[in-house]
């Protein structure tokens, strides 16, 4: 959802028709975040902040459906495409544990960007793999809160007594 809120504001600085549209939109962002705030902190039931979500949601939608036919061409693009994905803008409502921010994503990613950044990447296919494989596996490590040189280490050992591999994937019960 934060990263709408970009959207919306730019429908607000085109100074034009689709203007009122992303100004409901960012007042519609904002109640949402000052409730999801208080689920986090536990002064607000998730049960109540659903039903607050509803109601946010429908006028969400409604500005959307308005901001189709707005006369901007740029407005009307953003709300075509968020009336087509409307449905998972709310998964964070309605699944626990997940956000209505991207900050997780982007945590997940900043290992990777900044070795993109200081080796200049890699000069083969074979390499490009190599760096892909193992970006996942700190990454995955890290949100599992595995020790990521621990697990290849298990992993050589495995491999050197002709044992199965350990896994990533969560164990299921």
């Amino acid at each position: 959802m934060v990263h709408l809120q970009r959207d919306f504001q730019a429908m607000v600085d085109r100074h034009n028709a689709g203007s009122p549209v992303g100004e409901e939109l960012l007042c519609c962002g904002q109640d949402l975040f000052t409730w999801w705030y208080r689920v986090r902190d536990g002064t607000l039931r998730r049960s109540t902040f659903r039903q607050y979500m509803g109601v946010v949601r429908g006028m969400v939608r409604g500005q959307l459906e308005a901001g189709r036919g707005c006369g901007c061409a740029k407005t009307e693009a953003v709300c075509r495409n968020l009336l087509a994905l409307e449905p998972a803008l709310w998964t964070f409502v309605r699944v626990e544990g997940i956000e209505p921010t991207n900050n997780a994503a982007e945590r997940a990613l900043r290992h990777a960007v900044q070795w993109r950044k200081t080796s200049y990447g890699t000069d083969s296919a074979g390499g490009s793999r190599f760096v892909e494989n193992r970006l996942s596996l700190v990454a995955t490590c890290r949100q599992q809160r595995r020790n990521v040189l621990g697990f290849l280490t298990q992993c050589c050992e495995a491999y050197g007594q002709g044992r199965k591999s350990p896994t990533l994937l969560p164990a299921s019960d």
